[in-house]
């Protein structure tokens, strides 16, 4: 039997419904604050990443789904969404004066790693990209705005932690002070961090050796050595957070895993996830554009890995698995024709309505069926009515039940479920 690819899932019904309010909540959320849906291809330039994540990272160095088309040229199924929004803004010319662009986006994401609980090769992101302007107030409202959607969707015991982490202004002189202090035990860091030594060396900040990152903890700290524009920026973030009512913490080694970061870098985490608790992450990324080949344009934004929110979600703090509110049993060929016509008119009603046209199934064996799906109302078609115009109404609720013209079911049920 063919099996799913390894880091490969399928979402079933009695776990999609979680799923389904995670996304329903995420759109009517972010279009309060005037966010607009985006849908770009699975699959990109392989340049699009390599330019706009960066060739030293290790999602561009080791964990890229990379393949040449029949005419030679290399392509990438996505492994994140931000550098091709930002390519489809500037492809399309979305930039509209001194307006700020706002679009989310919903979507499968593709990285080579290993798999593991809520970490899967083919994963799922919900994205937002506010696009055209460098003001502090966007960075705040946006995570304002986060985390109202996670609230919604009932989760607590979140911290939303800031950090700066410069400009290009700011950033070399770090660079150089980081290198410095970790040159002299360059022998004892893992293999990656050798590279990132080499190559971007606020990237050993992500490392998960213990040694490397209880190394780390000694580090200088970037906000010893950002520029006054830089800490001008980040002070009126935590200014209007502060306006908002918004709680949050600091933590001056906290850096994004991306190259077009800049400025403001955040995360929220959740403390019962143990030593891996960063639940999402994201911020400001003013030199992306350009890397692409655009003109300088600003924008800010963060992604949630939707596999590892929805498994985070408490039971109850989700939508059931959806329950018909009609289950037609049918106890004859001549009743299974009239169930289907009957179910396509109160369908037309609104409701939603299931027929299980199996034969030679006992009137126990298709109520036992009604009552697992949680059915409210169940619709008998006997065989002695099957070719009458009286079906007997249900209600699964407190088992009562009458018999009445089909032509009345609608009134019923809407009857019936007010306690009339």
């Amino acid at each position: 039997m063919i099996e799913s690819v390894k880091g490969a899932r399928d979402i079933l019904p009695g776990e999609i419904e979680r799923w389904q309010l995670v996304e329903e909540t995420a759109r009517r959320v972010f279009g309060l604050y005037g966010f607009e849906e985006i849908r770009t291809p699975i699959f990109e330039s392989t340049e699009l990443f390599q330019r706009g994540i960066g060739e030293s990272s290790d999602i561009v160095a080791k964990e890229m789904y990379t393949f040449n088309d029949r005419k030679g040229r290399s392509l990438t199924l996505r492994p994140e969404n931000t550098a091709p929004v930002m390519r489809a803004y500037l492809q399309h010319g979305m930039q509209r004066g001194s307006d700020v662009t706002r679009l989310y986006y919903v979507g499968a994401m593709f990285r080579y790693e290993r798999p593991q609980k809520g970490r899967m090769r083919q994963f799922h992101q919900i994205g937002v990209e506010a696009i055209g302007s460098n003001h502090p107030a966007i960075d705040a409202e946006t995570m304002e705005m986060l985390m109202r959607f996670l609230a919604s969707i009932g989760l607590e015991g979140l911290r939303l932690v800031l950090n700066s982490v410069g400009c290009p202004t700011c950033r070399p002189a770090y660079r150089e002070a980081l290198v410095r202090f970790l040159e002299p035990a360059a022998d004892a860091l893992c293999s990656d961090c050798r590279r990132r030594l080499v190559a971007n060396p606020l990237r050993c900040f992500d490392c998960k050796v213990p040694a490397d990152r209880e190394r780390m903890k000694e580090a200088p700290s970037i906000q010893d050595h950002l520029c006054a524009e830089c800490h001008e920026h980040f002070d009126h973030v935590r200014s209007y957070l502060d306006e908002y009512g918004v709680d949050y913490g600091l933590d001056p080694r906290l850096v994004r895993g991306l190259d077009y970061y800049r400025r403001t870098a955040f995360e929220v985490v959740v403390e019962e996830l143990g030593a891996q608790n960063a639940l999402l992450g994201g911020g400001r990324y003013d030199g992306l554009a350009q890397e692409l080949g655009g003109p300088p344009v600003p924008g800010f934004g963060f992604a949630i890995g939707e596999d590892r929110l929805v498994t985070t979600l408490k039971p109850g703090g989700a939508a059931e698995r959806g329950s018909p509110d009609l289950f037609v049993v049918t106890l004859s060929e001549q009743g299974v024709a009239r169930g289907l016509a009957l179910a396509r008119t109160v369908r037309e009603t609104g409701r939603s309505v299931l027929v299980d046209p199996v034969l030679h199934r006992s009137l126990k064996a298709q109520m036992r069926r009604a009552n697992d799906l949680r059915a409210r109302f169940v619709l008998i078609i006997g065989e002695e009515t099957a070719g009458e115009r009286r079906v007997t109404l249900k209600r699964m609720s407190d088992g009562s039940q009458e018999e009445i013209d089909e032509r009345e079911i609608g009134v019923r049920m809407e009857a019936l479920a007010d306690g009339r």
